[in-house]
């Protein structure tokens, strides 16, 4: 298999600068052509600034090199694979490509980011070697934050080639490959760009506002909140129209080349340059009135924007209340309402669409169902909203005469009589994937209760998932993470914390604070923290090695939990920090402690000006930085140097699980408990609180941030302490629980956390 090291990307528009970023993002250096340098330069420059952030961190750029056709082209003989990303025109593709031809190095891969010209059309009249070589791979923007990858071979490309490909993109990128079929649009944008017809054709009919449709068709059906016309707006409405007309020309079916004519409007949006968030408006518009903000909402049948109009729709509040998502859409299809009404007019034509084209855009249903989670968001596939709907009820809804052949071939469930295209769920995407539902599955696990299970993960190992809403951290994960310990010292070789969910842990249940905080039970309080500070250096001192696999948001607790840990198995997309000080707290679970012992542990010798140091942890808690990647929280360091970065978030659990082998294998002892911690004294107390007030007095925070701050500073200077000196750490541990409960009880802070309960952001009182 061919070994990938470098990767040359051809065009630095948004695309082709986003997926140079995010092979810089995975440590390989890219070079990044353009017509000329300075455009490549600017277009480098673009993708910089863009948020979300396609950089890991801020010096990852440092990876990519940028240079312009007309001097640099012969540079991509240095690089293993050639990433065509130019402009979607045929005749502009195969004339830049006819000059790769000339330098490419003969084993060299070469394919093209188009989003739907047939990959074989595009190479049509190159040579046999290029064409064993060459393939699609179509990367979903944003390329950082959207996991699918669409691998287009062509009937001539060499197996090893797509081989190489799918390897690299699932292991080094983290990206869910799907391999697909040479078809106009391939899977993903063949079925989504469908299923956005089908809203569009409701607005333009006056049946929905797009108020409405935004309403039903973002989380309510278990997909992004961005919904249908605010992922427009995001997308782009030029580029869905010219996406959407090459497809119509491309398409052999008159009928189907109908099915995506566009209504209109879209024509006139374009027209005028109302074409989403980078003209300004799209559908939505941004509206500042005497500084206050508004977002406007596009009239089609005035071409006028006006403030949002209510959505009334009663259904919603009942749907919204219904946890399992299979059960809330099927009896939101089936309503007798307009919220059925909508699904039935435009699910049903996409399910039945879908599956009518499935043999010819794809090698399996499942990659289907995988091409529209990864790339487009949806919580459940087509295949998979037919199984939750029923295929009777689609059927019924549909009212064509011509049913799907694959419905056609599907035998009846001998005990309930439904037809189903699967009994389960969507098979993993890979041999390591999904270690912790094999496991179960398998009956593995070893202890549950509502907030976490110990789950036996074989050679030894044992896992803790947690399992609570948003992981939030309470009595019963606390209790798991002790039982975890425990069991893993008595029975198994090592511990890995971590679970599938989108979040590593949301932190501590804040509701159950406040609630003793209003009642004044500070003695419920006190006996909370001690309890999760005893559970935390649990992990830290156990007789096991313990390895945290953090994922996606690992805040207060989570990150407390993680800091901990004898080593860290981060995904890439780790979102990491003590973010206490947003609810008028202080990170109270051994938190502050550690993370003054990390920024004092740094000074280059011991007689050394300890406040650089100290105001760096300092400004990390009191700024509740959190991180904006895995590489981002080693960066800030919140994670080690040792620590390691999964690419691929269903392979994170098994990594871990070889991360902790590794080290039990190693003859693994646990360190000694600390008792010389240095802390600056009254000096760095004073220095630190002089930083505060002089924010104050600027009007940079307000009285309470002060606060806090003041409260932070005292801990991080060892508490009265009138000089430097060393402590150990539970005195560290009990400055932060007595902070923690004396801020408690302040009615700002038990304002803010209201507020965060209630919002989910942050009240500056």
């Amino acid at each position: 298999m061919k070994r990938i090291r470098s990767v040359s990307v051809l065009g630095a528009g948004t695309m082709g600068a986003q997926i140079a970023a995010h092979i810089a993002n995975a440590g390989f250096p890219a070079l990044l052509l353009d017509l000329d340098s300075q455009t490549a330069r600017e277009g480098l420059s673009k993708a910089k600034k863009l948020k979300p952030d396609p950089f890991f961190a801020r010096d990852t750029d440092k990876l990519i090199t940028v240079g312009g056709f007309d001097t640099d082209l012969n540079k991509i003989s240095q690089s293993d694979w050639i990433i065509e990303a130019v402009v979607e025109r045929i005749d502009v593709k195969q004339k830049l490509l006819s000059e790769v031809e000339s330098y490419r190095s003969s084993d060299s891969i070469i394919s093209s980011n188009t989003s739907g010209i047939p990959i074989s059309d595009i190479s049509d009249g190159f040579s046999k070697e290029f064409r064993r070589h060459w393939l699609g791979t179509h990367f979903f923007n944003p390329p950082r934050y959207l996991r699918l990858l669409e691998v287009i071979p062509t009937v001539d490309t060499d197996p090893n080639v797509t081989d190489a490909i799918v390897n690299f993109g699932c292991q080094r990128l983290g990206k869910g490959v799907v391999i697909a079929k040479d078809t106009p649009g391939f899977i993903g944008n063949r079925i989504g760009l469908f299923a956005v017809v089908q809203a569009l054709r409701e607005l333009v009919a006056g049946n929905f506002t797009i108020e409405e449709i935004d309403s039903i068709t973002g989380p309510l059906l278990g997909r992004p909140r961005s919904a249908t016309f605010r992922t427009l707006d995001i997308a782009g409405i030029d580029i869905f129209s010219a996406v959407t007309s090459d497809l119509t020309k491309r398409l052999n079916n008159k009928q189907e080349r109908e099915e995506f004519s566009l209504p209109p409007l879209i024509e006139k949006m374009v027209e005028r340059g109302w074409v989403g968030e980078k003209a300004g408006q799209g559908f939505y518009k941004k509206s500042f009135v005497k500084n206050k903000r508004e977002i406007l909402t596009l009239d089609h049948t005035t071409m006028e924007y006006g403030s949002k109009r209510p959505v009334q729709l009663p259904q919603l509040d009942v749907a919204q209340a219904m946890s399992d998502l299979p059960t809330r859409i099927k009896e939101l299809f089936m309503g007798e309402d307009r919220i059925g009404e909508f699904l039935r007019e435009t699910l049903t034509p996409t399910l039945i669409y879908t599956a009518s084209i499935a043999p010819t855009i794809a090698h399996s249903i499942d990659d289907i169902d995988r091409a529209m989670r990864w790339g487009f968001g949806w919580e459940l596939g087509p295949f998979e909203l037919w199984d939750a709907i029923g295929i009777t009820n689609v059927l019924g809804a549909s009212g064509e005469k011509h049913e799907p052949e694959l419905t056609r071939t599907i035998k009846k469930d001998p005990v309930s009589g439904n037809r189903q295209f699967r009994s389960g769920q969507v098979p993993p995407a890979g041999p390591e994937l999904q270690i912790l539902r094999q496991s179960k599955e398998a009956n593995k696990v070893v202890k549950k209760n509502p907030g976490a299970s110990l789950i036996d993960l074989g050679d030894g190992i044992l896992g803790i998932e947690f399992h609570s809403k948003m992981n939030a951290i309470g009595a019963d994960t606390i209790a798991m993470l002790q039982a975890g310990v425990e069991e893993a010292e008595k029975n198994f070789n090592g511990l890995v914390i971590g679970s599938d969910a989108p979040a590593f842990s949301a932190g501590a249940n804040l509701a159950l604070i406040l609630l003793e905080a209003q009642e004044e039970n500070w003695e419920e309080i006190d006996l909370m923290v001690r309890n999760f500070q005893t559970t935390v250096l649990g992990l830290r001192y156990a007789d096991v090695p313990v390895i945290a696999a953090p994922a996606g948001l690992t805040l207060g607790g989570g990150c407390e939990i993680t800091l901990h840990a004898d080593q860290v198995q981060a995904a890439a997309e780790t979102y990491m920090g003590q973010v206490e000080v947003g609810v008028g707290l202080v990170p109270a679970g051994c938190g502050t402690k550690e993370l003054l012992v990390r920024f004092a542990s740094k000074a280059p010798r011991e007689a050394a000006d300890m406040l650089p140091y100290v105001k760096s942890a300092f400004e990390l808690i009191g700024f509740a930085t959190v991180s904006t990647s895995g590489p981002h929280a080693k960066t800030l360091g919140l994670l080690n140097s040792n620590d390691r970065i999964t690419m691929n978030r269903e392979q994170l659990i098994s990594d871990a699980k070889r991360a902790v082998l590794e080290l039990a294998g190693a003859g693994y002892q646990p360190p000694s408990r600390r008792t010389d911690i240095p802390v600056g004294g009254a000096d760095i107390r004073a220095a630190l609180q002089l930083g505060v007030y002089l924010a104050q007095q600027g009007g940079y925070i307000t009285d309470h941030d002060a606060l806090i701050g003041n409260s932070l500073a005292a801990i991080l200077a060892g508490g009265n302490i009138p000089h430097a000196t060393k402590v150990s750490e539970q005195y560290l541990l009990d400055l932060e629980r007595e902070t923690f409960l004396s801020l408690c009880g302040q009615p700002k802070t038990q304002a803010r956390i209201t507020y965060t309960l209630q919002t989910g952001k942050t009240l500056r009182n």
